[in-house]
């Protein structure tokens, strides 16, 4: 089994083609994890402070602001939340 790496809730985004792009991040903001669902099934679907990814599911951020931006998310949503609270 494969362990995985717990990533915090950082942002929430639209598309223009009627999607929600939910991204969470490891704590350093290195890495990030995007999840895109329908407007349709984000109220069946439970948004936590928190999710484990597998790694091979984790992008790398090069971007320095966008890798702070997210450190610093993702630490307030650590700090602030259990990874299971819905948010």
């Amino acid at each position: 089994m494969t362990d995985t790496v717990r990533c915090w809730f950082v942002e929430r985004d639209y598309t223009d083609r009627d999607l929600i792009v939910l991204t969470y991040a490891t704590l350093d903001g290195e890495r990030s994890y995007r999840k895109e669902l329908s407007v349709t099934v984000i109220d069946k679907y439970d948004t936590t402070a928190a999710v484990d990814v597998d790694p091979d599911n984790l992008e790398t951020i090069n971007d320095p602001e966008r890798r702070e931006r997210y450190a610093t998310e993702a630490e307030r949503m650590a700090e602030s939340h259990a990874p299971d609270d819905e948010v």
